[in-house]
This record gives C-alpha cells, structure tokens and sequence, in this order.
C-alpha cells in the first residue's frame, strides 16, 4: 500500500470527564493547555494526578484536554504491572471490563470502578487522508517500522473522522521494543 504517517509515542496519560475533573481539581476548573497536540483540539494540561493501584502508585500522571463523557487512564503494559493492575488491550473509549483505580487530585479523589486500559494501536486519518489510502474508519492494517529494530506491528486500527490528523500511534512498550520515536516514520503496507 506504501501509504506513510508520522509516529506518535504516547505515554502513559489520562482523559477526566467533567464529574471527576471538578472532584480532583475543584468545582468550576478548566483544564490548562501545556502543549498542542497534534490530533485536532487535543493538548497535554498542566494538570496532574496520581493514580493508585493495588501494588502502587504513579504519581503526577499527564491529563490530556479536552474533557471526554468517562474517565479513562491510560497506560503501557509495563506501567500497569508496576501498580499491580492488569488492564485490558482495546480501543479507546470501549472501557466495559476495564478495571478501575483510584485517582487523586489537589482538591480530592475519585475511585473508577472501571476505566483503566492498554491503547489498541491505531491510525489517525481525517477523511481526505483515508480516501487517499484507500481506508475507511475501523479498516484493519498491517503497518512497518524501519528504525533501529524494525517491525512489522499487525493488527492497526484506522481511526477516521474529522478531529483526526495523520498519525501512528503506539505506547511507550511499543515504541521502545522497535527504538522509536515521535516523529519517526511508519509505512502501512497491507489491510487484513
């Protein structure tokens, strides 16, 4: 297929519905923009949280804006062992099943029955870009590195819509088994 996207690493971070943002950080907070991502809208805040599971904690984990209906937290396979959680692989926002932690902000804390997960890898594409691939939202595909250890990652998820950018993203698990990083380039080159 031979249809290119830039490599997003992303590391462990997590996503607050209004509810709990107001119950971590205090009736009426807005989320404070860091750094613009490169996804439509999105940014790293300055706000921090730790998140608690059986075996430990990760203290001052990134939250991402803008707010989302649920809270999801999201981690690598690696991040979820050390705090003795061992969370499912699956798209974001399909959370049933997930299991929860507790999360502890400035102003309070909030225990998640459910909401903690490993990312599916994926693929951002707005519309234009997944025509131009020849792709459409929920398509399949197998995608190749060419850094320090290349890979071949199956089993990528096409994400299209209109708050969507060009963009391969992978976990820190991930990225670092292929010597990876933001920026580098990934190559899709077939569709299961």
């Amino acid at each position: 297929m031979g249809y290119k996207a830039g490599i997003g690493v992303s590391n462990k971070h997590l996503h607050l519905s209004d509810e709990h943002l107001a119950a971590l950080f205090g009736e009426g907070h807005a989320l404070t923009p860091k750094k613009q991502l490169v996804q439509p809208g999105q940014f790293a805040a300055e706000e921090t949280v730790d998140v608690v599971g059986p075996k430990g904690s990760i203290k001052g984990l990134r939250v991402i804006g803008p707010t989302r209906p649920q809270t999801q937290v999201e981690l690598a396979v690696t991040d979820a062992r050390g705090v003795g959680l061992t969370p499912p692989v699956v798209e974001s926002g399909h959370l049933k099943g997930t299991p929860g932690a507790k999360l502890i902000g400035p102003m309070g804390e909030v225990d998640l029955d459910e909401g903690v997960m490993v990312a599916l890898r994926h693929i951002h594409l707005n519309p234009a870009q997944a025509e131009e691939a020849g792709l459409k939202d929920q398509d399949v595909v197998d995608v190749v590195t060419h850094g320090l250890r290349p890979l071949i990652f199956n089993d990528v998820v096409i994400r299209s819509g209109p708050a969507h950018e060009r963009e391969f993203h992978i976990d820190t698990d991930e990225a670092n088994a292929a010597g990876l990083t933001n920026g580098d380039e990934a190559e899709i080159i077939g569709k299961e």
